[in-house]
């Protein structure tokens, strides 16, 4: 199960910060991520993080954007400052379970479980 929070409603220039939350996965979830998709605009990759640490976030969001996973709670959380009308998306957590060392986090097509998305709204 994957619950996402934080989304809603943002003026240019503020901050969100997006959680997933995964719980009741019999095995590790081996690539966390976000993705978003703007109505019209196909999905995007936003930001990974990989169970080995390794975490990336898109160069087109970076230094804006910061991706961190708590480990105790199993909960990636996506810091968004910054936030520009362009960031208007629904944004979707997804986790690839089991993995392996050659998992392609990177890759959407390799994630098997998908949240529902949590809207995120930029507007003056």
């Amino acid at each position: 199960q994957l619950e996402e929070s934080g989304g809603g409603s943002v003026e240019p220039g503020g901050s969100l910060t997006l959680s997933c939350a995964a719980s009741g996965f019999l095995y590790t979830t081996y690539c966390m991520a976000w993705f978003r998709q703007a109505p019209g605009n196909e999905r995007e990759k936003v930001a990974t993080f990989k169970e080995t640490g390794v975490s990336t976030v898109a160069r087109s969001l970076q230094g804006r954007f910061t991706v961190s996973k708590d480990n105790a709670k199993n909960t990636l959380n996506l810091q968004m400052n910054s936030i520009k009308p362009e960031d208007t998306a629904m944004y979707f957590c997804a986790v690839l379970s089991p993995g392996s060392y050659y998992s392609n986090c990177e890759d959407a097509d390799q994630y098997n479980y998908w949240g529902q998305g949590t809207q995120v709204t930029v507007s003056s």
